[in-house]
């Protein structure tokens, strides 16, 4: 639910603006005031599951997400809408670091846990794949206020059924890290923000220079405050084990190299073969369908060979997929030129997050597993904000300098940004190849 909210809005967007008279850059914030809240705040609620609880932090974040979409599905204006997807990332970011560390906390490591980290790999991966093609199924045969309404069945489903088949955690309560808890927050906010300024309006705009240099200030005292801290927010020795360290890295590169699949494979469906929303989201169903079969595969896998080659062997497969799909233009055909990428990208996205995830949670105390679960999250989330704004430069570079015209430099674009993007994969790979096996 978390994840089809990042994407199931996107198809939405044109009838939104057209019933709540958004223009294109306050329909742009449909989108980032999400991510903006989800990514800032992840650290803080991870943390916060460590010390309170995480069912109950949990449950607390499902309860707001779903409060948040129920009033989003009804806003009768924009602000309203806005207010909404405020509270669904807050929501968000309370809720997700809780549902990666009571798996961990509620299956044993090893084979139990893998299979519970390959079903949450399939639904949180498949999630943005989904989003799109549920957002087009929902907006051509309903409303644009389904993609919001959607959430509210499944949120109290969840409600129900937790107290009754999830067991809390064990509470680590001590002083909570204020310093670190504010710092963290504002520079991941800061930075998100920044990102998302570079995305519409560029790596020179004063805003997002100023935000990335707040940011950047703010995670440096951050880092100072934890290295002092009692009970930090984020233990830094997370990070000191380079087999988890690069997990990390790995966590915030392939996300930004997925959101190139999404976007520039949306406008491509729809501008240049000329998809209807529908069509366009139905289109991502073989990635979705792919995505399911890797990731109930994977745990096999990691049994036999161990997490990080099936990691490695993941991004591999996603690089293929991308160097394929640099090939595009305004003659290639859905068959001939996307489908097999989708393929390939959707199997290696099945490979690849579950043993990233295991390396990150392997050797994790439990009184830390929130904030490990947090700091990944956050890890993703900067990923595709980072990667969005970077290929969205290279792409209006390339259009703004190209000789062709119409969908041929609408393709060109779309070629030279799925390029930068194989360049994330195979910064992954050195990387993977790079860091030590962690004995086990």
């Amino acid at each position: 639910m978390l994840m089809i909210d990042g994407t199931i809005v996107n198809i939405a967007l044109p009838r939104i603006g057209a019933e709540l008279h958004m223009s294109r850059t306050d329909l742009s914030w449909v989108i980032n005031t999400y991510i903006l809240a989800f990514g800032g705040l992840l650290v803080l609620g991870g943390r916060a599951g460590d010390i309170l609880g995480r069912r109950r932090i949990f449950l607390a974040g499902i309860t707001l997400f779903t409060l948040a979409s129920l009033i989003g599905g009804l806003a009768p204006t924009a602000g309203v809408l806005l207010g909404a997807r405020v509270m669904q990332g807050v929501g968000a970011a309370l809720a997700g670091p809780g549902t990666l560390a009571l798996i961990t906390g509620n299956f044993a490591e090893g084979e139990p846990r893998n299979r519970a980290l390959a079903v949450l790999t399939a639904v949180t991966s498949g999630g943005a794949a989904l989003g799109l093609t549920l957002g087009g199924v929902l907006t051509d045969s309903a409303s644009w206020r389904w993609v919001m309404f959607i959430n509210v069945p499944i949120g109290v489903a969840v409600m129900v059924l937790t107290p009754r088949f999830v067991q809390e955690s064990e509470r680590h309560p001590g002083r909570f890290d204020l310093p670190g808890a504010l710092t963290s927050t504002l520079g991941m906010t800061s930075l998100v923000y920044g990102l998302i300024r570079v995305s519409s309006a560029g790596w020179s705009d004063r805003q997002a220079l100023v935000a990335f240099a707040v940011g950047v200030v703010l995670l440096a005292v951050f880092g100072w405050v934890e290295t002092r801290a009692e009970q930090p927010v984020v233990p830094l020795r997370l990070l000191a084990d380079p087999s988890r360290l690069g997990a990390y890295i790995n966590m915030l590169l392939v996300p930004a190299a997925g959101i190139s699949m999404f976007f520039f494979m949306g406008q491509y469906l729809e501008d240049v073969l000329g998809y209807g929303s529908l069509a366009t989201g139905l289109a991502f169903l073989p990635l979705a369908g792919a995505l399911l079969i890797a990731s109930q595969l994977a745990p096999r896998l990691m049994t036999r060979y161990s997490p990080k080659p099936v990691a490695l062997a993941g991004i591999a497969v996603i690089t293929v997929g991308l160097a394929w799909l640099t090939q595009v233009d305004t003659g290639t055909s859905y068959v001939t030129g996307i489908l097999g990428p989708m393929f390939l990208f959707g199997f290696g996205a099945g490979f690849t997050f579950m043993p990233l995830t295991s390396i990150i949670l392997s050797g994790v105390a439990p009184s830390e597993a929130g904030a490990a679960s947090g700091l990944m999250q956050a890890f993703q989330q900067t990923g595709g904000s980072l990667g969005l704004a970077i290929l969205v430069t290279v792409f209006g570079s390339v259009t703004a300098h190209t000789t062709l015209r119409g969908t041929a430099a609408l393709a060109q674009g779309i070629s030279a940004a799925v390029t930068a993007t194989a360049v994330f994969t195979a910064a992954a790979i050195v990387i993977i190849l790079a860091v030590r096996q962690r004995r086990t």
